[in-house]
């Protein structure tokens, strides 16, 4: 029988079966018999000898051992963890997917284990914002902290110290392999060996392309225009201090539609959740205290400290809106008129000098104003698919000639915010056959993983011919993982 200690084996098993209950919760997902939930309901006590029953019915198996790697094990509650993070995503249930899980936590055992002979490791604070941004993204899911403490069981403190560890294991692998490919390149004659040895007929067909960049001009108030939204939170700030209550005035008159129906409240949250004006006042402040009226690019706030614990604060707030009007679109437009302008009889000033002076767009402004492919944002590439495309981008510069500018053109943005625009049309691919001549950077980037791939491959069938691996018979049978354990793993004794 191998041995376990009682506190990893507890808190790995804890961990899962709360995140199988935040799933089915949050999710909705019937798997009708799934092992996954079986084990959930069959389920007494967890984590902590004096904690709360979660659920009750009859005991079955509450853990098993699916595989040895080296010195390390993976135990069945690991697979079910990730198996309920992938339908916490969002997708389907599909038991198989366990296959893929119990293969990706055997490469990352491999990988981290190879990590410690190498002095492989990563910083503490690493661990730390990545454990955070992982949980806001939890918090998002279940639609607060509160909610999700309640769906856990816990705190989310102590949740975040109970997930801690897996999380560094999985950074730590991840950087081992980065190591493992660090040198790889690929050279001209490379890309071209691997692009000759794909059949004609597989070549891939690449939709037509442009690069299109942006100049945007927000409308903005002025002191004056701002002044009636900054009173109206005034005196709402006034009420709350004279003993009105500031959860009704929230939903009554904030405007953050996120959290008005909720009284204004906010949740916990970290410093980064916040933009810094709301996260100054909201990590200054002692609970129950009050901030005054501040300003952010959100509109006018004043907020309230409930609760601080660490790093996170638990905040309500009210929100006042200022509403862009016509006037201010006008001097918007106006500005725009004067830079288009300048760009068409001032040849010397380019399109790109002009977007980093006067662009309000924060995504392309320091980009020379191009837009960048947001489904392929590692390669910071320019081309971007023109089905891809803002459908009012798109319209607009379906009828622009390569190296154009459009005249500012009021556009209205997936927030419902509105701003002038100024188009320049860089260049046009038409749809093709994948060639050497207008696709290099895309087949290097192919040819590139391609050789990455095959390294990491050549690298594990080492590394498994060299590490003792036994996985359970459940697991046998799965094709992702032929090869990886010459023996099943026996079933477990009792003591």
């Amino acid at each position: 029988m191998h041995i376990l200690h009682y506190t990893t084996y507890m808190r790995k098993f804890g961990i899962a079966i709360l995140s199988i209950i935040f799933t089915i919760s949050i999710a909705g997902a019937q798997v009708k018999k799934a092992d996954s939930v079986q084990a959930a309901k069959a389920v007494v006590q967890i984590a902590k000898p004096d904690s709360t029953p979660v659920a009750r019915g009859p005991v079955k198996t509450l853990d098993k051992i699916a595989s040895v790697v080296g010195s390390s094990i993976i135990l069945q509650s690991d697979i079910e963890l990730q198996y309920a993070n992938y339908l916490v995503s969002g997708y389907q249930p599909n038991p198989a997917i366990k296959c893929s899980i119990l293969q990706s936590l055997l490469t990352q055992k491999l990988l981290a284990q190879q990590a410690v002979i190498d002095s492989v490791s990563v910083k503490d604070d690493e661990v730390d914002n990545e454990v955070d941004r992982r949980m806001r993204g939890m918090v998002q899911r279940a639609g607060g902290q509160e909610r999700l403490e309640q769906f856990l069981g816990r705190s989310t403190i102590q949740y975040k110290d109970e997930i801690r560890p897996d999380i560094k294991e999985n950074m730590i692998a991840q950087r081992m392999r980065g190591k493992i490919t660090e040198k790889i390149n690929v050279t001209p004659l490379d890309v071209e060996r691997y692009f000759d040895k794909i059949a004609k007929d597989s070549l891939p067909t690449y939709n037509k392309e442009i690069e299109v960049g942006d100049i945007a001009f927000a409308p903005k108030l002025n002191k004056e225009e701002k002044e009636t939204y900054r009173q109206k939170a005034q005196e709402l700030w006034e009420r709350v201090k004279k003993g009105e209550d500031f959860g009704t005035l929230a939903r009554l008159y904030s405007q953050d539609q996120g959290s008005a129906t909720d009284g204004g409240d906010l949740g916990f949250a970290d410093r980064n959740t916040f933009v810094k004006e709301f996260a100054a006042w909201a990590f200054k402040l002692k609970a129950g205290e009050i901030s005054p009226v501040f300003e952010t690019d959100f509109g006018y706030h004043f907020l309230q400290v409930i609760e601080r614990r660490g790093e996170q604060v638990h905040v309500r707030h009210i929100l006042i809106m200022p509403a862009i009007t016509q006037t201010s679109l006008d001097r918007a437009k106006a500005k725009a008129d004067s830079v288009y302008d300048l760009l068409r009889k001032n040849k010397a000033i380019d399109f790109s000098t002009a977007a980093s002076f006067y662009s309000d767009d924060k995504d392309t402004k320091y980009n020379g104003g191009m837009m960048l492919n947001a489904e392929n944002v590692e390669t910071r590439t320019t081309y971007i698919p023109t089905d891809k495309l803002d459908p009012q981008i798109a319209l607009t510069t379906d009828t622009m000639k390569v190296g154009s500018l459009s005249k500012p053109l009021l556009f209205t943005g997936s927030d419902g915010k509105k701003s002038y625009r100024i188009l320049y049309l860089k260049s046009t691919t038409d749809a093709h056959k994948a060639n050497l001549k207008q696709d290099f950077p895309k087949i290097k980037e192919v040819a590139l993983s391609d050789k990455i791939n095959r390294t990491v491959s050549e690298w594990f069938e080492k590394r498994r011919k060299e590490t003792f691996i036994k996985i359970d018979p459940e697991y046998q049978s799965c094709l992702q993982l032929k090869g990886w354990g010459n023996t099943p793993l026996s079933a477990q004794s009792k003591p």
